[in-house]
């Protein structure tokens, strides 16, 4: 089957599934190796015709569906070939588009524009600029000849919003974030093309917003059965063997395939206990560990798609809405079973099956869904309370307008993502930071403790507070309206 008409039949499975359900394995397993058969077959005569010159307007259209790739490696031609299938499915000669200076030039501005923390080798991204023309040349010697070796990745820990847990995250140093987002470049429209549509996570064009947009849809059409799925450990858990397996089924230079595993290989280093090998996994904060993370799944996303199942997923989040609890049933079986032969597991504590026409709902992408409404989770306020407590400490000694220019940005982030909340949870957190300001300028009036009471609250309208210029999110909301 084509890529269009993999596309279309994903579409197809928008709506309800047939009744009768795709219970036998072996008769899905059939099918899905005849559809491989027909695209690897449709590819191989698609790529044999090439245009002699194709008109203005099509060259137009063809980089305006691909606008977001390197277009220092991805030429007019090579997109072509990408769009109608390359002959046996599978890129060769490649490593030299990831040294070619003007990709690496590309790679070290987006690196630049980034910033982040020095890695193991203590260099940041400014020193690295001192040097930059030379550092990038030796760069490119280096992957030319096959002498270029990562460095182990810096382990840090940071803390989980609302919780006493922590969660890794690796810090790769300047130049190994060079060269990985120089191989992305090359690399993601090769496995874009194909990905499906219900994966929102860490691709072009896409992001959190689309996801959650598709899960209201889903809601509303009458698919409340959720099944609410939690990978365990997913970055740290990816098996090497079988993810390299699915990297090589479209990539065959063995050059760009040795630098992927080397990263894979590098290991990290944490301080006081150095450095520990990595025999699985991709470190979160890696450039290319989205890509590869997203390549992993892909296969489970097919596999759900071709069941006539919905599910949403960023990353290594997703939900599988179904309209009945049979079907959710299912949906988690069908589940459970690939990631068993996946090499991954489920968290027993955290999947499970809701109805979220009923009081609990589920949780996604930062917002708390449940009897037709959305808000807020509980670690989403938490983090932005955390934020805001910081700025607004009763012992601060800015001047309020100084106080409310830090806290306003803060503010216009969060609303931004969480605007589409049921009112009073914007309501509530409007009331508990105008809270934090009568209390600052409560103890400059000489009194103790937090404003309360309606002396404080008289004296301090919520007005006051408007006309200094305080960011009202009851206010934008409506506005927004």
């Amino acid at each position: 089957m084509g890529t269009g008409e993999r596309r279309a039949a994903q579409g197809s499975s928008q709506s309800v599934h047939s009744s009768e359900e795709a219970g036998n394995d072996r008769g899905a397993k059939g099918r899905r190796k005849m559809e491989r058969r027909r695209r690897h077959m449709s590819e191989q005569n698609s790529s044999a015709v090439t245009p002699a010159k194709e008109p203005k307007q099509d060259k137009e259209a063809l980089r305006a569906r691909w606008k977001w790739v390197e277009h220092t490696v991805w030429t007019d031609p090579m997109l072509r070939t990408l769009e109608t299938g390359i002959k046996g499915g599978k890129w060769y000669a490649l490593i030299d588009k990831v040294y070619e200076p003007k990709n690496l030039q590309s790679a070290y501005w987006k690196v630049w524009r980034n910033g982040g923390s020095a890695g193991v080798d203590g260099q940041s991204v400014s020193s690295f600029e001192a040097g930059e023309e030379q550092q990038l040349q030796q760069l490119a010697e280096e992957l030319r000849t096959q002498s270029y070796q990562p460095m182990a990745v810096k382990r840090v820990w940071i803390p989980k919003p609302g919780s006493a847990e922590q969660r890794p995250l690796g810090i790769p140093v300047v130049r190994d974030r060079v060269v990985q987002t120089a191989l992305r470049n090359v690399m993601e429209p090769i496995f874009e093309r194909d990905f499906a549509a219900q994966s929102y996570g860490f691709r072009p064009g896409r992001g959190t917003k689309d996801a959650l947009r598709r899960v209201e849809e889903l809601l509303k059409g009458g698919s409340h059965w959720v099944v609410d799925a939690d990978i365990k450990g997913y970055f740290d858990s990816i098996p090497h063997h079988k993810l390299m397996e699915k990297v090589a089924s479209k990539i065959s230079d063995g050059r760009v395939l040795k630098l992927i595993e080397s990263y894979l290989k590098a290991g990290v280093f944490e301080v006081y206990k150095g450095w520990e090998a990595t025999e699985e996994g991709t470190p979160q904060g890696g450039v290319v560990s989205p890509l590869l993370a997203n390549i992993y799944l892909d296969d489970l996303d097919w596999l759900i798609a071709e069941a006539g199942l919905q599910m949403v997923r960023y990353a290594d989040d997703f939900v599988i809405l179904s309209r009945t609890e049979q079907e959710a049933q299912r949906a988690l079986a069908l589940v459970s079973d690939w990631m068993e032969r996946a090499e991954l597991k489920l968290h027993p504590q955290k999947t499970k099956i809701v109805d979220a026409t009923q009081r609990g709902g589920f949780e996604f992408l930062g917002y708390h869904f449940e009897r037709g409404q959305k808000w807020p989770r509980k670690k989403s306020e938490v983090k932005v309370r955390e934020k805001l407590r910081k700025r607004t400490r009763r012992t601060n000694g800015q001047s309020l307008k100084s106080i409310i220019a830090g806290i306003n940005p803060i503010l216009r982030g969060w609303f931004n993502y969480f605007q589409y909340s049921k009112l009073n949870a914007l309501q509530a957190m409007d009331s508990w930071i105008r809270g934090r300001l009568r209390s600052i300028l409560r103890k400059r009036t000489k009194r103790k403790g937090k404003a309360k009471g309606v002396n404080d609250h008289t004296r301090w309208r919520n007005r006051f507070f408007d006309e200094a210029g305080l960011f009202n999110l009851t206010a934008a909301r409506v506005k927004g309206r």
